[in-house]
This record gives structure tokens, C-alpha cells and sequence, in this order.
């Protein structure tokens, strides 16, 4: 826990956990308290169930639908595209091709 020391007109100087002595702007603005739930970054949802769950859709491959819903679909098993580059489902190339117009 950082221990305030000393204030000023503008100052505060302020001991941190590391026992460094530091300057801080009296205009600064600092949170009391310790992290809480550390750990949130590394848990596994474990099931595509709790991504639903959060509101996240399942991303479904384009070779996996049928030749109406996207360029890449249709085919028997796992057939290739069929065309000379990768599609996005609207039709345009999805790769080397800027497909944005920018003023």
C-alpha cells in the first residue's frame, strides 16, 4: 500500500510498495483498494455454450454452407473454393484487394 507522506501547494509525495519515494500532482486522482479477480484473463469458458451465454454468435466457416449462402459453399466433402481467390459472403475478394474507398 502506497503511504502519503507529505502535501504541498501542488504536490504530494507519496512512498510506494517498492519504497520508492515519488512526486505525484496534487490534481491527481488515485483508487483505494487491490485488484479483485486477477485470474479473469486465463479462465476457459470451457463450452460454446457460455460464448452464447455472453452473446457472442458461432462463426460458421463459408465452406460449410450451401452454394446460396456463401461463394465458398457447396461441393461434396471438403472441396476446394472453386475460384480463383477467397470471397467474402457478399462476393467481393477477402484477400490482397482494398475494398474501401477513403477520401
Amino acid at each position: 500500500a502506497a503511504i502519503v507522506l507529505s502535501r504541498d501547494e501542488k504536490w504530494v509525495t507519496v512512498k510506494l510498495p517498492s519504497t520508492e519515494v515519488r512526486l505525484f500532482s496534487k490534481k491527481c486522482y488515485c483508487t483505494v483498494g487491490k485488484v479483485g479477480r486477477t485470474e479473469h484473463q486465463l479462465i476457459k469458458l470451457g463450452k460454446a455454450g457460455k460464448r452464447r451465454q455472453m452473446g457472442f454468435r458461432p462463426h460458421v466457416r463459408g465452406s460449410a454452407k450451401n452454394a446460396c449462402d456463401h461463394p465458398h459453399g457447396g461441393g461434396e466433402g471438403k472441396s476446394p473454393i472453386g475460384q480463383k481467390h477467397p470471397k467474402t459472403k457478399f462476393g467481393n475478394c477477402a484477400l490482397g484487394l482494398k475494398t474501401r474507398r477513403r477520401p
